[in-house]
């Protein structure tokens, strides 16, 4: 009898541990968030480029020293507070107590200082900042100084711009790398760690939560500002390129939320009672044709207005999301439609039926010499793919000599930084598109810098366009930069640094048992499971 019931005993123990194993699995599993991004993460460092995919993947691994709120607001978040001295020309900063690094190292205010001169470097408003700036300085652990050449009101603005390229702080020995060469080692102070050994480049990024992150204690959660808190132990991203295995994986379960679904698959997508498709940003993306003016033939002023006038928005839109005008909008101009710089002064020069007789003898006579146009495509990435084929068949058609390059994401963001001719891995032009929070005003909007190599992929230079600007910078009061951005918009039409192709409404998928996701692009902390 004993033996038998140690047997039944020993039974039991083991009908307890398999029933038990799937609950723990399932617990397990609810603390894991499976995400598609846009696309492959080709490049860790959010200083070195300007991608979406880099800049979220940047804001889950760093922190910054100020957030932006869901009315633009500026608010401390790795900071304390400021003050303000000397009629405006000193800022001083005060970081928050206990911040760390993912390697256990606190954040010092010389971290912050190195952190701030390296994006400074290559982020639009970064260098306006700088150049405003006669020294910074730690004057201590926690205590960062700017000593301005003249006041600088949207200083904080700045450092918490929630667009690229974010002021990621990173430990000194990282923030002191050439701008232009890329980081790779991710040490940040954000609330998830980068698990590098995780990482399959082309199929998956993992991160693991940072479980000696300090989240802000006041405020709440409310786009980049406010309160960090990570709810789930491990976020993963799954590259999946191919809409219909994306599509059948959100259907299963397999996945938790889509960043970029494709629009001809939401109605099937909206079907499904598990899952839910919503707009999160309602900024949109606008997208753009950007030219590299620093070799022919796109250094020709005239040939690139030729091709502005050649443009019809709507050819680009229906290409990605269909005849649903819900889901887009022509007649964009260069802010974003619906906020304040927004205007549409200039733009009969885009409006109307296309004429391609005329565009062609307008190439004709701009003094274009048949150079070859080469035109990289992201095939990895559908939204650019349809940009970049109905861009490829328009300047086809207007007479260019086009040579169509297929891709990945991550390639074409390491070819873009090539500044030479064609012929030696070069580029022409191509088609990305940038977050409406982008185009707000001149002072975030990094593709009406025309600063030349100093500047951004395709590197335009207009005096006049930097002049504006900087009045911008300088305004009184909203009536006055409002003039000034329809000045902006004018100038922009003759120098041309890009065409504006539309806004598009790009909603995300998720599953229902998801809550409390935040507004704006994607952001991981403050989500959880229900």
């Amino acid at each position: 009898m004993a033996l038998d019931r140690r047997r039944l005993l020993g039974a039991g123990a083991a009908l307890g541990a398999a029933l038990a194993a799937p609950r723990l699995a399932e617990a397990q599993n609810r603390r894991v968030l499976r995400f598609i991004p846009q696309a492959d993460l080709g490049v860790l460092d959010p200083i070195w480029t300007a991608g979406y995919v880099t800049r979220n993947h940047g804001l889950l691994v760093f922190d910054t020293l100020y957030g932006t709120d869901s009315q633009m607001r500026a608010q401390p978040q790795m900071v304390e507070g400021h003050r303000v001295e000397d009629a405006g020309h000193t800022w001083i900063l005060t970081l928050r107590e206990g911040l760390l690094f993912h390697d256990g190292q606190p954040v010092l205010a010389r971290d912050c200082v190195a952190s701030i001169q390296r994006w400074g470097r290559r982020d639009s408003f970064g260098q306006s900042l700088l150049a405003a700036t006669d020294e910074l300085r730690a004057d201590d652990d926690r205590t960062i100084r700017f000593r301005l050449k003249k006041p600088f009101p949207l200083l904080a603005h700045a450092l918490g711009k929630a667009g690229s390229n974010i002021c990621a702080i990173m430990p000194q020995r990282l923030a002191e790398t050439d701008p232009f060469r890329q980081v790779t080692e991710m040490v940040g102070s954000g609330p998830f760690r980068f698990l590098a050994e995780e990482r399959v480049a082309g199929a998956r990024t993992v991160y693991a939560r940072f479980d000696r992150y300090q989240p802000r204690q006041e405020g709440i959660a409310d786009f980049t500002a406010g309160p960090k808190r990570a709810h789930f132990d491990r976020i993963e991203w799954h590259v999946l390129p191919d809409t219909a295995t994306a599509a059948a994986a959100m259907q299963s379960g397999e996945m938790d939320w889509w960043e970029n679904p494709s629009f001809d698959l939401l109605p099937l997508l909206r079907r499904q009672r598990a899952l839910e498709v919503s707009l999160q940003d309602r900024s949109g993306y606008i997208g753009n044709m950007r030219f590299n003016q620093l070799q022919p033939p796109f250094n020709n002023p005239a040939l690139r207005r030729a091709i502005l006038r050649a443009v019809r928005q709507e050819d680009f839109m229906q290409a990605i999301a269909g005849d649903n005008q819900d889901s887009w909008t022509a007649g964009v101009g260069f802010f974003c439609p619906g906020t304040p710089m927004a205007t549409d002064a200039g733009l009969s020069a885009m409006a109307g039926p296309r004429d391609m007789a005329a565009a062609r003898r307008e190439v004709a006579s701009s003094g274009y010499a048949g150079e070859r146009v080469v035109l990289p495509v992201p095939n990895d990435f559908p939204i650019l793919k349809a940009m970049g084929e109905v861009g490829a068949d328009l300047l086809k058609q207007v007479g260019l000599n086009v040579d169509v390059q297929a891709t990945d994401w991550g390639s074409l963001l390491q070819r873009l930084a090539k500044t030479e001719p064609v012929e030696e891995g070069g580029w022409s032009v191509f088609h990305t598109y940038w977050s409406g929070l982008d185009q707000l005003n001149p002072a975030v909007h990094a593709y009406l810098r025309a600063n030349g190599r100093a500047g951004g992929r395709g590197w335009p230079t207009s005096p006049q366009l930097e002049s504006l600007r900087a009045a911008w910078l300088d305004a009184g009061d909203e009536a006055e930069q409002k003039r000034i951005a329809v000045a902006m918009q004018e100038q922009a039409l003759q120098d041309v640094p890009y065409v504006p192709l539309g806004q598009m409404l790009v909603p995300v998928v998720r599953r229902r048992n998801l809550q409390d996701m935040l507004s704006g692009f994607s952001l991981f902390w403050n989500i959880r499971r229900a």
